[in-house]
């Protein structure tokens, strides 16, 4: 910003002064923001977030090819950016003056950020009702029992679920939305498998599947270069694979324009092809 420490410390003290409350606490050499200042914070992005609607608004006013850009500040859960990549680059061919920041974390943190207007939009799994967001379904995310390419279930077809009992599972971490919705489907098949370990994120799950270490339950998305390289096999369950849905989630409290408004037209519209997955069973398909 350009402004010197001692600059920025004037610049506060004369906030504090002018509403009569205290921003920032000190505590031995470490500074944090008081609940009053956790509230400014809030406001204040939100307040610049407004000015830059407003400025991407009255540029969609301007005829100029130049004016098709802007910063687009997009959240993704982690099996999202697999896919968004390339749904970006799609979308840079109308706006080619675009920039991109991408932020993967949690689905609870993305849409706390998305509150917190940390965030222009996100895309995620539907969010929970007492979310204050909307969101709107645009593709299909399917979900698979996933093994090694070598396990012996891998050359079966139409798998009953009680054949899995005994298998060792790779579990997701706790809190994980995967980990839920298959905690779902196995009380859904009163059944309960043998948890072998639990790890943290797709890719470790996946490299703990291609060495043999256990069966798991993925999205599709997180294992398409394994499926063509023929490392991880989609078990051919009954009545699988289980699908959610993959939405474009913004906030209720303001309106979508320029860079954020087109790519919002631009997911509904194109997101399902651009978007669509293989799963893949044994010997094809």
């Amino acid at each position: 910003m350009s402004l010197t420490q001692p600059a920025v410390s004037m610049q506060v003290q004369q906030l504090e002064s002018e509403i009569g409350l205290q921003l920032l606490v000190k505590t031995g050499k470490k500074v944090t923001l008081s609940q009053a200042g956790e509230e400014m914070l809030r406001q204040a992005r939100r307040i610049l977030n407004q000015v830059r609607m407003a400025e991407e608004a009255i540029g969609d006013f301007h005829p100029s090819e130049a004016n098709r850009g802007g910063l687009l500040h997009l959240g993704l859960v982690s099996s999202a950016h697999y896919f968004a990549p390339a749904l970006l680059m799609t979308f840079a061919q109308s706006w080619p003056h675009v920039k991109f920041k991408l932020t993967v974390d949690k689905r609870e943190h993305i849409l706390a950020m998305l509150q917190e207007h940390q965030l222009d939009v996100a895309i995620a799994g539907y969010p929970p009702s007492e979310a204050d967001v909307e969101a709107e379904t645009f593709a299909e995310n399917p979900h698979c029992v996933v093994a090694q390419a070598e396990h012996p279930l891998a050359k079966q077809r139409n798998i009953d679920w009680n054949a899995l009992r005994d298998e060792p599972f790779i579990f997701r971490e706790p809190g994980s939305a995967t980990r839920q919705f298959f905690e779902h489907i196995l009380q859904a098949q009163s059944l309960q498998v043998k948890v072998s370990m639990e790890l943290s994120g797709n890719e470790t799950v996946k490299h703990a599947v291609m060495a043999g270490m256990g069966i798991s339950f993925l999205s599709a998305h997180t294992f398409q270069l394994e499926i063509e390289s023929g490392r991880i096999a989609v078990l051919d369950m009954e009545n699988m694979p289980k699908r959610l849905d993959w939405c474009l989630i913004h906030r209720r409290d303001s309106s979508l324009s320029g860079v954020s408004g087109a790519f919002r037209d631009f997911v509904l519209d194109r997101g399902r092809e651009l978007v669509k997955c293989r799963v893949a069973v044994v010997n094809g398909a």
